[in-house]
């Protein structure tokens, strides 16, 4: 049975990882090809960012179906960083790389239909400052991840809510400089297409920057909020006295 829901897994996640970097290009198809919104029309980007949002939600519904697929290595890091050894070897050793095919695959194919469509994420600042906001950026949006499965364990809409407007904040607040995309299976994907993703500022922008900063959260996380097990034992050893 484990095997089996392990196979399921892979195959929600490329599919979820192909569909993602699909539904990013979709949205900027209706919103400025079909309804005619210029790129720095204000109405157009409220648009796209509450359609952005949208999306997020089905895609969380998604990983709620499918009993946890996702389209980002980070997501599923922070969790493995957390679980036993086996879980670990299994998200980095399968899970990420079907990611990243998805990705890849997913990309070929709107190139494909869309020869006209852009290049996907582009680095605007060197490579030191590239790192470090999509490290910044990934570091706040794991800890936001970390302490809202920590402190709303079972509420889908205000867990989603939350996490969707979080994401898409350090989004625009990236967008600039890295594209602000804090998803490395992705950016692969744009990457690969463009013969791109051997590079040095690919590397360490988009993978080792992200990938640090994952741990370093998680580090974070666990220093700073005392795990529930050592509460639990805590309540129980007061009360016992």
């Amino acid at each position: 049975m484990a095997a089996v829901g392990g196979r399921l897994l892979l195959v929600s996640d490329f599919f979820m990882s192909f569909m993602w970097v699909w539904s990013s290009v979709l949205i900027k198809i209706f919103v400025y090809k079909i309804l005619g919104y210029g790129t720095h029309d204000l109405k157009g980007e409220i648009l796209r960012y509450g359609i952005s949002i949208v999306n997020m939600f089905f895609f969380a519904y998604l990983a709620k179906a499918t009993k946890g697929g996702a389209y980002n290595p980070l997501t599923i890091l922070s969790s493995a960083i957390s679980g036993d050894f086996s879980n670990f070897l299994f998200t980095v050793g399968a899970r990420i790389p079907i990611q990243v095919l998805g990705s890849i695959y997913g990309v070929r194919f709107i190139l494909a239909a869309f020869p006209e469509i852009g290049r996907g994420p582009r680095l605007n600042v060197d490579i030191a400052r590239g790192a470090l906001t999509e490290g910044l950026l990934t570091f706040g949006i794991v800890i936001i991840s970390q302490g809202l499965s920590r402190k709303i364990p079972g509420s889908f809409f205000m867990k989603t809510w939350i996490s969707s407007v979080s994401k898409l904040t350090l989004h625009i607040l990236g967008s600039d400089l890295t594209g602000g995309c804090m998803n490395p299976a992705s950016v692969m994907g744009w990457a690969f297409a463009h013969g791109e993703h051997t590079s040095k500022k690919h590397l360490i922008v988009y993978w080792l920057a992200p990938m640090e900063a994952t741990l370093a959260a998680v580090w974070a996380f666990r220093l700073i909020v005392r795990p529930k097990k050592d509460e639990t034992l805590k309540a129980k050893s007061v009360k016992s006295d």
